[in-house]
């Protein structure tokens, strides 16, 4: 009885929450018809960017278009608050299917030297970034398919290390004998190498202007090799 009444007391305490949530949100006002349209432009584009500014993640439109009038553009804002940030240290990007600030890249030698930096995808090794790579592209892709495309196995610990990192996640089981697992790269791969989406990924010119792929190196097997290589050092290391 006395389980059943915290339960229904605890039921009473997440209306009476969810009620107080609705009562705030019906008080804000989005629209803001009392101010000039100047006024409640400039307005508009303060809350969206306070709101970017202060979550940990990008942030959708959708929960942009939370604190704005509905027939507020949350493009054509952010648009003109990018147009303000010009000359700064700083821009407004699309990243993983939302937005937020992120400091430009003529000043990253200057942060590391101040505060260091994330070194994770520095971390990853050359066959790693490549798997990466492939996955990337041609997801959802299993191990043994990887392993066909490299002409060499790509080891469980290889896929392990790039799950660690939650580079990659599993999918679901593929239809072929044994029904494998599939992976996929996930929101922080995105998020590691700032792109929006997949349709971002570069084109095999940039990787190779980026000096993360060689197709040179890919006609002679040379990528092979080198995937050979690196797992004959990890177990000399052990």
């Amino acid at each position: 009885m006395a389980d059943a009444a915290r339960r229904r007391g605890g039921s009473r305490s997440d209306d009476r929450r969810s009620g107080e949530r609705r009562s705030v949100d019906q008080l804000f006002d989005r629209e803001l018809d009392h101010l000039p349209p100047e006024a409640r432009w400039r307005e508009w584009m303060h809350r969206v960017e306070a709101t970017i500014f202060a979550a940990s993640e990008p942030v959708s439109r959708e929960t942009l278009a939370r604190v704005v009038g509905k027939s507020c553009s949350i493009d054509l804002l952010i648009d003109d608050i990018r147009d303000e940030l010009r000359g700064r240290p700083y821009d407004l990007v699309a990243v993983a299917g939302g937005f937020r600030h992120l400091t430009r890249p003529a000043y990253a030698d200057a942060i590391r030297a101040a505060v260091g930096g994330n070194e994770r995808a520095a971390d990853l090794t050359q066959s790693e970034v490549l798997v990466l790579m492939c996955i990337s592209y041609f997801q959802p892709i299993t191990r043994a398919e990887l392993s066909s495309f490299f002409g060499k196995e790509i080891s469980r610990d290889l896929i392990g290390h790039l799950r660690g990192a939650k580079l990659i996640g599993s999918c679901p089981r593929s239809p072929t004998p044994g029904a494998p697992y599939t992976y996929v790269t996930t929101k922080e791969f995105l998020l590691e190498f700032g792109l929006d989406t997949l349709r971002d990924l570069p084109n095999f010119e940039a990787l190779e202007d980026a000096g993360l792929l060689s197709k040179e190196k890919l006609l002679a097997d040379a990528i092979t090799i080198g995937l050979a290589n690196e797992e004959e050092e990890q177990k000399a290391d052990r």
